[in-house]
């Protein structure tokens, strides 16, 4: 039996090392290798087969002062983590972006077991916004090998000494199942003539406090001029935790949006199968969608790889971002993954102050317009051909279980 443990964080995370879990166990039965995986993650990955130590897709945000809500459970769970490892020690450790409590647990296992090789696969992008080389020389001198899904954050981290095996993104091949346009809408209601638009505010507890009601109050906008021009409009708003339903569902009341809010008993309504309950709703409303007004992550690459143009919206507290300017001199070209594939602008960005519900709400028009539509489209297929092909799980189970 060879024993293979992961460490992952927050809703993506879960998703997409899910991927990989899958991807071990099919490859693992292939070659006859008896695999168990245990792991800190979510649902996602317990449903591919990992056992769950601790769930930490309810803990992950992005700032400073937001963060500190979950610094104990976080402490918590390490704690927990640490206490397992040192009574079954491992065959090899994966780390999955989550970048400071990876750190701990994998300095952790290099102090106690320091002939385990310790993996990272979707390393933190540090090759995007690092304000030092600390933690990026931590993590380079720490690790035997990062599985790389960008070009740039190969190229990043072999620069600085890391041995780097790019495999390309797993997304691809997540998404190669994903609805048609004609087969989503159907699941959902959608009429012929009636515009969708998905809305993806929040995976994490404070965006649904900084960023929803700027994007809700930019659907209002967008509501009321299709309303103008007697075009029926349907908000699709996927849930990525069923504990932010009720602020959402009091949202939509509020701003008084026509919007359909889809968790997994909604798409267990729509009669889709249930391993897929966990994955589905934000690609099934992304897929049946002509537009999404989206928070900065993951969905931005979903998106792009259903081909749903979109504006990204990004903000934190107004602390955190003057600390982040002015002390600290943070940085980036940009701040969405489909932008930073290839370093170019692709989808337009909305980014703290410029994040108005008028200035959102005034390019979403233009997108629903045609605006630039086929430009778009184009530029999601040069990120797809950058992003390698299908295959990236096969690939990562594969050199993975070759360092067993």
């Amino acid at each position: 039996m060879k024993r293979v443990f992961i460490s992952t964080g927050e809703v993506s995370g879960d998703l997409q090392t899910s991927l990989l879990v899958r991807g071990l166990y099919q490859q693992a039965a292939a070659r006859n290798i008896e695999l168990e995986v245990l792991a800190l993650g979510g649902p996602r990955m317990a449903a591919a087969g990992a056992k769950i130590l601790a769930d930490t897709t309810p803990i992950g945000s992005i700032g400073l002062f937001e963060a500190l809500p979950y610094v104990l459970p976080t402490l918590k769970i390490q704690r927990r983590a640490k206490a397992f490892l040192k009574d079954n020690p491992p065959d090899l450790v994966v780390l999955v972006d989550y970048l400071e409590p990876n750190l701990s647990l994998g300095s952790f296992v290099r102090k106690k077991f320091p002939q385990v090789p310790i993996w990272y696969y979707i390393a933190p992008q540090e090759w995007v916004w690092s304000i030092g080389d600390r933690s990026t020389n931590r993590l380079a001198g720490l690790v035997d090998c990062i599985l790389s899904i960008f070009p740039e954050e190969a190229r990043y981290y072999r620069d600085k000494g890391a041995m780097v095996k790019w495999v390309g993104h797993p997304l691809l091949d997540h998404l190669a199942q994903a609805p048609t346009r004609d087969e989503a809408r159907q699941r959902l209601g959608i009429g012929d003539q009636e515009t969708a638009i998905a809305l993806i505010p929040a995976s994490r507890q404070q965006e649904i406090k900084y960023l929803m009601p700027t994007i809700f109050e930019a659907a209002k906008h967008l509501q009321k001029r299709l309303a103008q021009q007697n075009k029926p409009v349907r908000f699709l708003i996927p849930l990525s935790l069923e504990k932010y339903r009720e602020a959402i569902t009091q949202a939509v009341t509020e701003f008084g949006l026509k919007a359909s809010i889809i968790g997994r008993g909604e798409m267990d309504v729509l009669g889709l199968p249930a391993e897929d309950l966990g994955q589905q709703p934000s690609i099934t409303c992304l897929a049946g969608a002509d537009l999404a007004i989206a928070k900065s992550g993951t969905v931005n690459l979903e998106a792009a790889l259903l081909d749903v143009p979109q504006a990204v919206v990004y903000k934190v507290s107004p602390v955190t971002a003057w600390i982040a300017r002015n002390i600290l001199k943070f940085s980036i070209p940009f701040m969405s993954i489909v932008n930073l594939v290839e370093m170019q602008s692709v989808v337009p960005e909305f980014l703290q102050e410029a994040a108005t519900p008028e200035a959102i709400a005034e390019e979403a028009w233009k997108i629903l317009q045609g605006s630039g539509r086929q430009t778009v489209l184009e530029d999601y297929a040069s990120v797809r051909r950058a992003l390698g092909g299908g295959g990236a799980c096969k690939r990562a189970a594969d050199a993975i279980l070759d360092a067993l």
